[in-house]
Protein backbone atom coordinates (compact mmCIF):
# COMPACT_ATOMS: atom_id res chain seq x y z
CA UNK A 1 0.00 0.00 0.00
CA UNK A 2 1.94 3.09 -0.69
CA UNK A 3 1.76 6.23 1.23
CA UNK A 4 1.12 9.69 0.86
CA UNK A 5 4.09 11.96 -0.54
CA UNK A 6 5.01 13.11 3.33
CA UNK A 7 4.71 9.54 4.58
CA UNK A 8 1.85 7.67 6.63
CA UNK A 9 0.36 9.45 9.38
CA UNK A 10 0.52 8.14 12.29
CA UNK A 11 0.31 8.84 16.26
CA UNK A 12 3.16 7.82 18.60
CA UNK A 13 4.10 6.57 22.12
CA UNK A 14 6.69 7.58 24.08
CA UNK A 15 8.65 5.01 26.15
CA UNK A 16 9.17 6.00 29.74
CA UNK A 17 10.65 4.55 33.00
CA UNK A 18 8.45 3.61 35.79
CA UNK A 19 7.12 0.97 38.11
CA UNK A 20 4.39 -1.21 37.90
CA UNK A 21 3.14 -4.15 39.34
CA UNK A 22 3.07 -7.60 38.67
CA UNK A 23 -0.81 -9.00 39.27
CA UNK A 24 -2.69 -12.46 39.48
CA UNK A 25 -5.87 -12.24 38.97
CA UNK A 26 -9.06 -14.91 40.23
CA UNK A 27 -12.20 -15.84 40.70
CA UNK A 28 -13.56 -15.54 44.52
CA UNK A 29 -16.28 -15.63 47.16
CA UNK A 30 -16.68 -13.42 50.56
CA UNK A 31 -16.08 -16.22 53.41
CA UNK A 32 -16.89 -14.60 56.84
CA UNK A 33 -13.68 -15.60 58.85
CA UNK A 34 -16.50 -16.97 61.61
CA UNK A 35 -20.11 -18.20 61.00
CA UNK A 36 -21.72 -19.91 64.31
CA UNK A 37 -24.82 -21.97 63.48
CA UNK A 38 -26.54 -21.57 66.81
CA UNK A 39 -28.52 -24.85 68.30
CA UNK A 40 -29.75 -26.41 71.17
CA UNK A 41 -28.17 -28.66 73.97
CA UNK A 42 -30.84 -29.15 76.00
CA UNK A 43 -34.40 -30.09 75.45
CA UNK A 44 -37.34 -27.56 76.06
CA UNK A 45 -40.06 -24.87 75.44
CA UNK A 46 -38.53 -21.52 73.18
CA UNK A 47 -39.94 -18.51 75.70
CA UNK A 48 -38.37 -15.66 74.11
CA UNK A 49 -36.47 -14.87 70.78
CA UNK A 50 -35.07 -11.21 71.50
CA UNK A 51 -32.84 -10.77 69.03
CA UNK A 52 -33.82 -9.22 65.12
CA UNK A 53 -33.73 -9.99 61.92
CA UNK A 54 -30.22 -8.70 60.60
CA UNK A 55 -29.29 -7.25 63.81
CA UNK A 56 -25.88 -7.06 64.34
CA UNK A 57 -25.01 -8.43 67.91
CA UNK A 58 -22.15 -8.61 70.21
CA UNK A 59 -20.39 -11.44 71.78
CA UNK A 60 -22.63 -12.21 74.99
CA UNK A 61 -25.74 -10.69 73.53
CA UNK A 62 -28.46 -12.99 74.21
CA UNK A 63 -30.23 -14.94 71.34
CA UNK A 64 -33.06 -17.44 72.55
CA UNK A 65 -34.20 -18.32 76.46
CA UNK A 66 -35.18 -21.41 77.00
CA UNK A 67 -37.54 -22.78 79.79
CA UNK A 68 -34.78 -23.48 82.35
CA UNK A 69 -37.37 -24.10 85.61
CA UNK A 70 -37.15 -28.19 85.02
CA UNK A 71 -33.21 -27.58 84.88
CA UNK A 72 -33.30 -25.34 88.07
CA UNK A 73 -35.01 -27.62 90.39
CA UNK A 74 -32.41 -30.29 89.42
CA UNK A 75 -30.05 -28.09 90.40
CA UNK A 76 -31.18 -27.27 93.61
CA UNK A 77 -31.65 -30.85 94.26
CA UNK A 78 -27.57 -31.82 93.54
CA UNK A 79 -27.17 -28.85 95.56
CA UNK A 80 -29.25 -29.99 98.37
CA UNK A 81 -27.77 -33.55 97.88
CA UNK A 82 -24.02 -31.68 98.12
CA UNK A 83 -24.56 -30.01 101.30
CA UNK A 84 -25.30 -33.05 103.13
CA UNK A 85 -22.66 -35.11 101.96
CA UNK A 86 -20.38 -32.23 102.90
CA UNK A 87 -21.79 -31.87 106.32
CA UNK A 88 -21.32 -35.96 106.90
CA UNK A 89 -17.96 -35.69 105.88
CA UNK A 90 -16.94 -32.74 108.40
CA UNK A 91 -18.60 -34.67 110.89
CA UNK A 92 -16.47 -37.79 109.76
CA UNK A 93 -13.58 -35.30 109.89
CA UNK A 94 -14.31 -34.24 113.60
CA UNK A 95 -14.83 -38.03 114.68
CA UNK A 96 -11.28 -38.71 112.75
CA UNK A 97 -9.49 -36.34 115.25
CA UNK A 98 -11.26 -37.33 118.38
CA UNK A 99 -10.28 -40.53 117.21
CA UNK A 100 -6.67 -39.70 117.14
CA UNK A 101 -6.49 -38.09 120.48
CA UNK A 102 -8.04 -41.31 122.01
CA UNK A 103 -5.64 -44.03 119.76
CA UNK A 104 -2.42 -41.59 121.54
CA UNK A 105 -3.81 -42.54 124.92
CA UNK A 106 -4.74 -45.99 124.13
CA UNK A 107 -8.01 -45.53 124.56
CA UNK A 108 -9.18 -46.97 121.01
CA UNK A 109 -7.92 -49.24 119.20
CA UNK A 110 -5.67 -48.78 115.92
CA UNK A 111 -8.43 -50.67 113.69
CA UNK A 112 -10.94 -47.94 114.88
CA UNK A 113 -8.88 -45.10 113.65
CA UNK A 114 -7.93 -46.42 110.67
CA UNK A 115 -11.71 -47.58 109.45
CA UNK A 116 -12.38 -43.89 110.35
CA UNK A 117 -9.69 -42.23 108.10
CA UNK A 118 -11.45 -44.48 105.59
CA UNK A 119 -14.65 -43.44 106.00
CA UNK A 120 -13.32 -39.75 106.15
CA UNK A 121 -12.11 -40.51 102.35
CA UNK A 122 -14.90 -42.28 101.21
CA UNK A 123 -16.92 -38.99 102.34
CA UNK A 124 -14.20 -36.97 100.28
CA UNK A 125 -15.06 -39.03 97.43
CA UNK A 126 -19.04 -38.68 97.77
CA UNK A 127 -18.73 -34.67 97.97
CA UNK A 128 -16.29 -34.84 94.86
CA UNK A 129 -19.29 -36.47 92.67
CA UNK A 130 -21.93 -34.21 94.07
CA UNK A 131 -20.27 -31.49 93.12
CA UNK A 132 -19.97 -32.79 89.81
CA UNK A 133 -23.40 -33.39 89.52
CA UNK A 134 -24.41 -29.74 90.67
CA UNK A 135 -21.38 -28.53 88.40
CA UNK A 136 -23.40 -30.63 85.12
CA UNK A 137 -26.93 -29.08 86.34
CA UNK A 138 -25.31 -25.53 86.45
CA UNK A 139 -24.65 -25.96 82.93
CA UNK A 140 -28.07 -27.26 82.34
CA UNK A 141 -29.38 -24.28 83.05
CA UNK A 142 -26.71 -22.27 81.41
CA UNK A 143 -27.40 -24.00 78.20
CA UNK A 144 -30.95 -22.91 78.35
CA UNK A 145 -29.47 -18.84 77.90
CA UNK A 146 -28.37 -19.24 74.72
CA UNK A 147 -25.74 -15.88 73.74
CA UNK A 148 -24.10 -14.60 70.59
CA UNK A 149 -20.44 -16.79 70.68
CA UNK A 150 -19.08 -14.00 67.79
CA UNK A 151 -19.90 -10.74 67.16
CA UNK A 152 -21.60 -10.23 63.76
CA UNK A 153 -24.55 -9.86 61.63
CA UNK A 154 -27.62 -12.33 62.32
CA UNK A 155 -29.77 -14.11 59.80
CA UNK A 156 -33.40 -14.69 59.26
CA UNK A 157 -34.89 -16.23 62.67
CA UNK A 158 -35.79 -19.86 62.84
CA UNK A 159 -37.19 -20.89 65.66
CA UNK A 160 -40.10 -19.20 67.48
CA UNK A 161 -40.98 -18.58 71.01
CA UNK A 162 -43.75 -22.03 71.44
CA UNK A 163 -41.47 -24.54 70.04
CA UNK A 164 -40.33 -27.14 70.97
CA UNK A 165 -36.25 -27.43 70.85
CA UNK A 166 -34.28 -30.78 71.15
CA UNK A 167 -30.84 -31.35 72.80
CA UNK A 168 -29.89 -33.40 69.80
CA UNK A 169 -28.52 -29.92 67.73
CA UNK A 170 -30.24 -31.20 64.56
CA UNK A 171 -31.96 -28.01 63.49
CA UNK A 172 -30.33 -25.08 63.64
CA UNK A 173 -31.73 -21.92 65.88
CA UNK A 174 -30.14 -19.29 64.36
CA UNK A 175 -26.94 -18.47 62.12
CA UNK A 176 -24.56 -15.40 63.44
CA UNK A 177 -21.60 -14.05 60.99
CA UNK A 178 -18.82 -12.00 61.28
CA UNK A 179 -18.87 -9.15 58.61
CA UNK A 180 -16.22 -7.18 60.20
CA UNK A 181 -13.67 -7.86 59.27
CA UNK A 182 -14.26 -10.63 56.29
CA UNK A 183 -12.02 -12.74 54.52
CA UNK A 184 -12.00 -13.60 50.22
CA UNK A 185 -11.08 -17.06 49.08
CA UNK A 186 -10.26 -17.54 45.84
CA UNK A 187 -7.58 -19.90 43.68
CA UNK A 188 -4.54 -19.37 42.15
CA UNK A 189 -2.71 -21.35 39.93
CA UNK A 190 -0.15 -23.92 41.23
CA UNK A 191 2.89 -22.18 38.99
CA UNK A 192 2.25 -19.18 40.86
CA UNK A 193 3.09 -20.32 44.36
CA UNK A 194 6.78 -20.15 44.49
CA UNK A 195 6.62 -16.29 43.91
CA UNK A 196 4.34 -15.69 46.43
CA UNK A 197 5.83 -17.78 49.10
CA UNK A 198 8.96 -16.24 48.13
CA UNK A 199 6.99 -12.78 49.10
CA UNK A 200 5.72 -14.25 52.25
CA UNK A 201 8.76 -15.55 53.46
CA UNK A 202 10.03 -11.67 52.80
CA UNK A 203 7.11 -10.54 55.73
CA UNK A 204 6.14 -8.37 52.72
CA UNK A 205 2.44 -7.13 52.43
CA UNK A 206 0.27 -8.52 49.23
CA UNK A 207 -2.62 -6.02 48.72
CA UNK A 208 -5.41 -8.02 47.34
CA UNK A 209 -8.19 -5.53 45.30
CA UNK A 210 -11.75 -7.29 45.53
CA UNK A 211 -13.73 -6.55 42.05
CA UNK A 212 -17.67 -6.92 41.79
CA UNK A 213 -18.69 -9.78 39.37
CA UNK A 214 -18.36 -7.95 36.29
CA UNK A 215 -14.90 -6.87 37.45
CA UNK A 216 -15.29 -3.49 36.37
CA UNK A 217 -16.00 -1.41 40.51
CA UNK A 218 -13.56 -1.69 43.03
CA UNK A 219 -15.02 -3.25 46.23
CA UNK A 220 -12.67 -3.12 49.12
CA UNK A 221 -8.86 -3.55 49.25
CA UNK A 222 -7.40 -5.92 51.90
CA UNK A 223 -4.32 -7.88 52.42
CA UNK A 224 -3.43 -11.44 51.89
CA UNK A 225 -3.91 -13.92 54.81
CA UNK A 226 -2.36 -17.25 53.91
CA UNK A 227 -2.47 -19.72 51.44
CA UNK A 228 -3.95 -23.46 52.00
CA UNK A 229 -1.24 -25.93 52.49
CA UNK A 230 -2.23 -28.00 49.75
CA UNK A 231 -3.11 -28.34 45.63
CA UNK A 232 -6.12 -29.14 44.62
CA UNK A 233 -5.24 -32.03 42.23
CA UNK A 234 -8.44 -31.85 39.82
CA UNK A 235 -7.76 -28.19 39.02
CA UNK A 236 -3.69 -27.61 39.46
CA UNK A 237 -4.75 -24.40 41.85
CA UNK A 238 -4.27 -23.36 45.52
CA UNK A 239 -6.90 -21.66 47.78
CA UNK A 240 -5.93 -18.38 48.96
CA UNK A 241 -7.76 -15.94 51.82
CA UNK A 242 -7.53 -12.58 52.32
CA UNK A 243 -8.50 -10.50 55.07
CA UNK A 244 -10.35 -7.33 54.49
CA UNK A 245 -12.10 -4.73 56.91
CA UNK A 246 -15.09 -4.32 54.87
CA UNK A 247 -16.15 -1.33 57.49
CA UNK A 248 -18.88 -0.14 55.37
CA UNK A 249 -20.27 -3.75 54.88
CA UNK A 250 -19.87 -3.73 50.94
CA UNK A 251 -19.03 -7.15 51.31
CA UNK A 252 -21.48 -9.82 51.89
CA UNK A 253 -21.28 -13.51 52.73
CA UNK A 254 -21.26 -15.74 49.59
CA UNK A 255 -20.97 -13.08 47.42
CA UNK A 256 -19.20 -13.48 44.28
CA UNK A 257 -16.25 -11.17 43.30
CA UNK A 258 -13.07 -11.22 41.40
CA UNK A 259 -9.97 -10.76 43.26
CA UNK A 260 -6.83 -9.03 42.15
CA UNK A 261 -3.24 -9.75 44.17
CA UNK A 262 -0.46 -7.54 43.86
CA UNK A 263 2.54 -10.68 43.97
CA UNK A 264 5.32 -7.87 43.32
CA UNK A 265 6.11 -4.22 42.01
CA UNK A 266 8.55 -4.14 39.40
CA UNK A 267 10.90 -1.19 40.11
CA UNK A 268 12.32 1.32 37.45
CA UNK A 269 11.82 -0.83 34.55
CA UNK A 270 11.03 0.54 30.85
CA UNK A 271 6.92 0.94 30.41
CA UNK A 272 5.05 1.43 27.00
CA UNK A 273 1.67 1.59 25.57
CA UNK A 274 0.14 -1.50 25.44
CA UNK A 275 -1.09 -0.76 21.68
CA UNK A 276 2.35 -0.11 20.40
CA UNK A 277 2.99 -3.88 20.61
CA UNK A 278 2.46 -5.77 17.50
CA UNK A 279 2.71 -9.59 16.81
CA UNK A 280 4.24 -11.46 13.92
CA UNK A 281 3.43 -15.13 15.32
CA UNK A 282 5.51 -15.79 18.42
CA UNK A 283 7.64 -12.87 18.18
CA UNK A 284 7.14 -9.10 19.33
CA UNK A 285 7.79 -5.34 17.84
CA UNK A 286 7.54 -1.89 17.82
CA UNK A 287 8.02 0.55 15.18
CA UNK A 288 10.56 2.71 17.11
CA UNK A 289 10.24 6.34 14.84
CA UNK A 290 13.71 7.68 13.95
CA UNK A 291 14.63 11.18 11.96
CA UNK A 292 10.61 10.49 10.76
CA UNK A 293 11.34 6.91 9.61
CA UNK A 294 9.67 3.89 11.27
CA UNK A 295 12.17 1.19 11.96
CA UNK A 296 10.27 -2.53 12.96
CA UNK A 297 12.21 -3.25 16.25
CA UNK A 298 11.88 -6.49 18.06
CA UNK A 299 10.82 -5.97 21.63
CA UNK A 300 10.43 -8.70 24.64
CA UNK A 301 7.25 -7.58 26.46
CA UNK A 302 6.66 -8.70 30.12
CA UNK A 303 3.31 -7.20 32.81
CA UNK A 304 0.99 -4.98 31.11
CA UNK A 305 -1.17 -3.70 33.87
CA UNK A 306 -3.81 -0.54 33.05
CA UNK A 307 -2.76 -0.49 29.43
CA UNK A 308 1.01 -0.14 29.99
CA UNK A 309 3.46 -3.19 29.24
CA UNK A 310 7.27 -3.12 30.83
CA UNK A 311 9.42 -4.25 27.81
CA UNK A 312 12.96 -4.84 27.05
CA UNK A 313 14.63 -3.87 23.77
CA UNK A 314 14.21 0.41 23.88
CA UNK A 315 15.19 2.93 26.32
CA UNK A 316 13.04 5.38 28.30
CA UNK A 317 12.39 8.18 25.87
CA UNK A 318 11.88 6.29 22.20
CA UNK A 319 9.55 7.21 20.19
CA UNK A 320 7.23 4.56 18.97
CA UNK A 321 4.22 4.40 16.76
CA UNK A 322 0.84 3.67 17.76
CA UNK A 323 -1.71 3.82 15.18
CA UNK A 324 -1.94 3.26 11.37
CA UNK A 325 -0.17 -0.05 11.47
CA UNK A 326 -1.96 -1.44 8.88
CA UNK A 327 -0.05 1.10 6.47
CA UNK A 328 3.53 0.89 8.73
CA UNK A 329 6.48 -1.42 6.77
CA UNK A 330 9.92 -1.21 7.88
CA UNK A 331 12.37 1.59 7.00
CA UNK A 332 8.72 3.92 6.03
CA UNK A 333 8.29 7.48 6.47
CA UNK A 334 5.97 8.55 9.03
CA UNK A 335 4.23 11.99 9.83
CA UNK A 336 3.29 12.45 13.44
CA UNK A 337 -0.02 13.63 13.32
CA UNK A 338 -0.42 14.09 17.28
CA UNK A 339 2.47 14.50 19.67
CA UNK A 340 2.66 12.45 22.04
CA UNK A 341 0.94 12.03 25.16
CA UNK A 342 3.19 12.34 28.55
CA UNK A 343 2.37 8.98 30.63
CA UNK A 344 3.20 10.62 33.71
CA UNK A 345 1.59 13.60 33.58
CA UNK A 346 -1.45 12.64 32.26
CA UNK A 347 -0.72 16.09 29.51
CA UNK A 348 0.39 16.82 26.11
CA UNK A 349 3.85 17.26 25.49
CA UNK A 350 4.47 20.95 25.37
Amino acid sequence: MAAGAAGVSITTAAARKGDIGVYLDAIGTVTPEYTASITSQVTGLVTSVPFKEGQTVRKGDPLIEINSAPYRATLLQAQGTLERDQNLLAQAQMDVERYRLLWVTKAVGKQILDDQEKLVLQDQGTVKNDQGVVDYDQIQVDFCHIVAPIAGRMGLRLVDPGNVVQSTGAVTLAVVAQLQPITVIFTIPEDNIGQIEDRLRQNATLTVDVFDRTAQTKIASGQLLTLDNQIDTTTGTIKARALLDNTNEALFPNQFVNARLLVNTLQGVTLVSASAIQQNGMASFVYLIQNNIAHLHSVKPGVTEAGMTQVDGINPGDMVADSSFDKLQDNVAVVIAVKPVAENSGRKAQ
